[in-house]
């Protein structure tokens, strides 16, 4: 028994011994790209955390900052000084430009795609719109919603159609703008694209998921000028 146990222990030994021997020699060829490679890891994971607290942080601080002035004269509706400053505080438009990578930036975006649909400037309308992105359903719901719009001015209306149809099923937790854009785009495809199927799909579309709204009450009266009643 004790012969055995011996055994087994001088084959644990030996087994280990082979291990390291085999770690040491993989070392050997490699220790050098091994240890390029943690440096690299080292000094990115650094760097990103000195980007963090030393750049990102700071910008962000002043984005919010320049931005404020510009939503005030946008909540006033002075949409020229929101859009291109006073001469003393940045419009919207330097705010996008300045601080791209920012999330005020970023916001600034939407703000002046806004400002250009009220100036009826639709093309760039469509350029910031475009460049605007955001995690809050509810603000993309508004930006595709917009979109819609400022290609309907453009006299583009299969855009305008996708736009709506993009803003109706992306935030439907919010009836108002969800019924608001689907109305939209019923009434686009049938007054202007004269897509009589489209526009019958999305105003049973809008009745079937809002009747209690405004326009889920107003389907019924298009839906029978499309030649279809009584929709349950």
């Amino acid at each position: 028994m004790a012969d055995n146990t011996n055994q087994q222990a001088g084959n644990e030994t030996l087994e280990q011994n082979e291990t390291v021997e085999k770690a040491k020699q993989v070392w050997s060829k490699n220790g050098k790209n091994i240890s390029l490679f943690l440096g690299v890891v080292v000094v990115a994971v650094g760097g990103f955390f000195a980007y963090k607290n030393f750049v990102k942080g700071p910008k962000e601080a002043e984005a919010a900052d320049k931005i404020y002035k510009a939503e005030q004269y946008y909540e006033m509706d002075s949409i020229n000084l929101a859009l291109n400053g006073d001469g003393v505080n940045p419009g919207f438009i330097k705010v996008a430009d300045n601080y791209s990578g920012t999330s005020k930036g970023n916001l600034a975006n939407f703000y002046a795609g806004s400002c250009y649909i009220k100036l009826n400037q639709n093309e760039k309308a469509v350029e910031y719109l475009k460049d605007f992105s955001t995690d809050s359903k509810q603000i993309q719901q508004r930006a595709y919603l917009l979109l819609g719009d400022a290609y309907g001015d453009l006299g583009k209306g299969t855009e305008a159609l996708d736009y709506y149809k993009k803003a109706a099923n992306h935030f439907e937790a919010d009836p108002q703008q969800s019924s608001d854009a689907l109305f939209r785009g019923a009434f686009l495809a049938q007054h202007v694209l004269n897509n009589k199927d489209e526009a019958i799909a999305l105003f049973k579309e809008l009745k079937e998921k809002y009747p209690r709204t405004q326009q889920g009450f107003e389907a019924d009266k298009y839906l029978a000028q499309l030649g279809v009643y009584n929709v349950n």
